[in-house]
């Protein structure tokens, strides 16, 4: 529980974090923005971390740091990031996804994998445009992907329309709206509301299927 509530604080105040990082790493806070969004599209055991938060914090922060964020850099770094970081984990799938989908472990969670899998069954390819939004299943999309659902030539298609719809819209959205003072001044509960919203599909979905197995 206690790394949880860390985590959640943390998700939180990302914008005092962002900006405590800008103003003593400067630059280096590209590099990181980069690693975080690779990390988290490229290893499926870092699927925790808050890539939709990330992005609506970073967008808002680059219209409110007079140029030490450019928003067009940040938006073509985390672009080639997150569509590199499929395509490692669509290879990771590729290489090692017969041996992982037959174990589950804390690392290799089962559930996440056939939730995944499910999206496949319901939305072919556009899973990977999907999945983008959705925390947990984007991470494992990919993966799923490489096991043998498509083509790599297809994938990145697929791919690079989804990271594309993903970095750009959250980044320019709270770039747009980073200036409204309802938004500065209620920064975390934006973000809580994100993460809300960005949540509700598999909750839907798992909603659904429990009420039909009901029926």
């Amino acid at each position: 529980m206690e790394t949880i509530r860390t985590l959640l604080e943390f998700i939180l105040h990302l914008d005092e974090h962002l900006i405590s990082f800008v103003t003593t790493y400067g630059v280096w806070t590209y590099a990181l923005l980069f690693l975080i969004i690779f990390s988290e599209t490229a290893l499926i055991f870092l699927a925790f971390l808050p890539g939709d938060s990330l992005l609506f914090a970073t967008g808002a922060l680059s219209a409110n740091t007079d140029g030490a964020l450019n928003i067009h850099v940040i938006f073509i770094l985390l672009l080639v990031a997150s569509v590199v970081g499929n395509g490692v984990n669509y290879f990771l799938g590729y290489w090692i996804g017969p041996k992982v989908f037959r174990t589950d472990s804390f690392w290799f969670n089962r559930k996440h994998i056939d939730q995944a899998h499910y999206f496949y069954e319901r939305y072919g390819g556009k899973t990977i445009i999907i999945a983008r939004f959705i925390p947990i299943v984007r991470t494992f999309a990919p993966f799923i992907a490489g096991i043998g659902y498509m083509t790599y030539r297809q994938f990145f298609i697929y791919n690079l329309i989804g990271a594309l719809l993903w970095i750009g819209g959250l980044l320019y959205i709270s770039y747009w709206f980073g200036n409204i003072s309802f938004v500065k001044e209620h920064f975390s509960l934006v973000v809580l509301g994100i993460i809300i919203v960005s949540l509700l599909p598999p909750i839907f979905e798992i909603v659904r299927r429990k009420w039909a197995k009901c029926l």
